[in-house]
């Protein structure tokens, strides 16, 4: 019998969100199934791991394939339970909100001319075609980066070759280090691609604030004819 993550990826293949993105090598191969299997050694042995099962998936399922028009890659989901639902950022907390979503958050609220969400659900946006996607879809409890050698990358590899090749124009928001390294998989003839640094107050630079990439994205989007993204929450 299949683990919790086991099913989850069997759910996954039988949504019909899916569709698109089942079409990746990720899928199609051993490379899911083996991901699914050492998570789901690990919650065998004990772990925590998050965010719920059938939440894994949600990026995918939220922002289907042929409906994307901005990427925003993140790391891992947090790691305190409550928090991570499956969207890169978004936030189901009832704390504070993280330190990186706030600073995202603020950047929206000053280009936009309102003011900061108190809510950091991020569904809005990925309901709009922004697929908020992690490097690793899974971590666990109080250990961030706990699964990010589990070979979930490959999924965010095949994911960014795969919508710059099928879709027509789409923004790359490529925030951080590991973020920008896929910037080579985009081809830019047809995508615009914005790097900066990663908003986290960890980033001694300070590059992101005041690069205005909400107000750049929806600027090309509508220069190719296509609908802005409305990134207010409240």
């Amino acid at each position: 019998m299949k683990g919790l993550a086991g099913q989850a990826l069997a759910a996954f293949r039988d949504d019909p969100r899916s569709v698109g993105w089942r079409k990746l090598p990720f899928f199609n191969g051993h490379a899911a199934d083996a991901v699914a299997e050492r998570v789901d050694e690990r919650i065998a042995a004990g772990a925590s791991v998050l965010p719920p099962a059938g939440e894994i998936f949600n990026a995918l399922i939220t922002t289907p394939l042929d409906e994307v028009k901005v990427v925003i890659l993140g790391q891992d989901p947090y790691p305190t339970p409550g928090d991570a639902h499956g969207l890169a950022f978004s936030y189901h907390g009832k704390r504070r909100l993280p330190a990186s979503l706030k600073t995202i958050l603020a950047e929206m609220a000053e280009e936009t001319g309102t003011s900061v969400p108190k809510s950091g659900d991020l569904t809005p946006w990925a309901k709009q075609g922004v697929l908020l996607l992690n490097t690793a879809l899974t971590v666990e409890a109080g250990k961030a980066g706990a699964h990010l050698k589990f070979g979930w990358s490959a999924l965010t590899d095949n994911a960014v070759s795969a919508i710059s090749k099928e879709r027509p124009a789409v923004v790359f928001l490529l925030w951080g280090g590991p973020a920008r390294k896929r910037a080579e998989l985009i081809d830019r003839t047809k995508h615009l691609v914005i790097e900066c640094g990663h908003p986290s107050p960890l980033n001694r630079l300070r590059d992101f604030r005041g690069t205005r990439p909400f107000t750049r994205t929806n600027e090309w989007l509508v220069s190719k004819g296509m609908p802005p993204i409305d990134w207010r929450l409240d």
